[in-house]
């Protein structure tokens, strides 16, 4: 199974969002091409109401727990409640560009 429909799967049996997006961004760092090692993940769910940013994530990162100790080496995350989601008018934002690796621009 690729990483990313893990992550699908996963989540959704976790935490049955009402809103789920996963973009894989791997592309955007140094990595192999068709890479799935970082990705950005958008996701409303009820559980996440009353709770903090802190336990929104440890509920993401406990449903990846596998994931994240091999091939995902990091994840954007950006969680919201219904009602937080629906109040939301700007866009969740761009992941900035990876300045790591063999994309480093050189200091002279």
């Amino acid at each position: 199974m690729h990483i990313e429909q893990a992550i699908r799967d996963k989540i959704t049996d976790a935490l049955s969002p009402t809103h789920f997006e996963v973009t894989n961004e791997s592309h955007m760092h140094s990595v192999p091409q068709d890479s799935e090692t970082h990705f950005k993940l958008v996701i409303v769910a009820e559980g996440f109401s009353g709770k903090r940013r802190v336990a929104r994530h440890q509920a993401v990162y406990a449903a990846l727990a596998e994931e994240l100790a091999g091939p995902v080496h990091a994840l954007a995350l950006h969680l919201f409640s219904p009602e937080e989601w629906q109040e939301k008018t700007a866009a969740v934002p761009d992941s900035p560009q990876c300045l790591g690796g063999s994309k480093k621009e050189a200091k002279g």
